[in-house]
């Protein structure tokens, strides 16, 4: 998020548009905590991970009440627009927002689970992906020396799209998604298989959303027809962290200039995304009720390459 906000404090900076940053999100439009942003306020972020601004969930924002004081924190500030950045609420809550007050606001996707629809790529996924895929080879080091079946969880609870590419990218020999059924038993064929193949690793990949359970309920359920030992890996919020891919700086840094462009070329209540290698422009409305569908080739390639 911090290029992006550099992204969009330079470009404003360069058509004479004064920008302030509130913090912790729609929080701090409700309570009108904010902080003035100039060019010098975003030096040196565009390699810091997470945001200078912080974020946090927002239930008051949900309200009419609280939708109202932010409206009114608009007004005392006089705002002309609004440009946000983050996944399916914050994208639901602008659109809202917009609507019920007239205002002008742009969207930036900023979520690692890549659910949005109207963009191939969320900021924050390429991070995150690269982030699971160096404890995936560091945890197959030890799956080689101990011959365990290793089942490691990822981010996820609704899409599989972190699943997909860590598994692919860190040769997994399945991964348990949340948009593909989940056979226990034909997973224990497999697994014995490989083992009786002479395969001295065997990784799975689970989505934390998976329709059969959490990384662990489905290592207890494949322990009970194989009897093999296993280890489990939750990574959690270290996929969150860290500095940011080059790829996603980069995607960052485009959308946060295209988001205010687009705002002076009088667009409003959009999403700006990248497609295809080009920057298109989605109704909020459609990112967050459109369902941004997995690759399932990958998902196929994955069990291919896993023979």
């Amino acid at each position: 998020m911090n290029a992006s906000i550099r992204a969009v404090v330079r470009t404003s900076m360069a058509k004479d548009i004064t920008v302030i940053g509130f913090m912790r999100g729609y929080n701090g439009l409700i309570h009108d905590t904010h902080i003035a942003l100039q060019r010098f306020s975003v030096s040196n972020i565009i390699q810091r991970g997470g945001t200078i601004l912080g974020t946090a969930r927002s239930a008051e924002f949900e309200t009419e009440k609280g939708m109202a004081q932010a409206f009114k924190t608009m007004k005392k500030n006089k705002i002309d627009a609004l440009i946000v950045i983050g996944g399916e609420g914050t994208m639901t809550g602008a659109d809202r927002f917009s609507k019920k007050y007239r205002i002008k606001v742009i969207g930036l996707p900023g979520t690692i689970d890549n659910d949005l629809f109207g963009t191939d790529f969320t900021i924050g996924f390429d991070t995150a992906v690269n982030n699971a895929v160096h404890a995936v080879d560091q945890i197959r080091d030890t799956a080689s020396s101990l011959e365990r079946l290793f089942f490691i969880e990822v981010m996820g609870r609704y899409s599989g799209h972190i699943g997909l590419a860590v598994g692919l990218s860190g040769g997994a020999e399945d991964v348990l998604i949340p948009e593909t059924p989940t056979d226990i038993k034909a997973l224990a064929a497999s697994l014995n298989n490989n083992i009786k193949k002479g395969k001295k690793s065997n990784i799975i990949i689970v989505s934390e959303g998976d329709e059969a359970g959490n990384a662990l309920e489905i290592a207890n359920k494949i322990k009970k027809i194989l009897k093999e030992e296993y280890r489990v890996a939750v990574l959690g919020y270290i996929q969150r962290g860290g500095s940011p891919t080059a790829n996603d700086r980069i995607l960052a840094s485009k959308l946060g200039y295209h988001a205010v462009m687009g705002l002076l070329k009088g667009k409003s209540r959009y999403m700006v995304g990248e497609i295809n290698k080009k920057i298109v422009f989605t109704p909020l409305k459609e990112t967050y009720t459109k369902k941004k569908k997995i690759d399932i080739s990958d998902y196929n390639l994955i069990h291919t390459l896993a023979q």
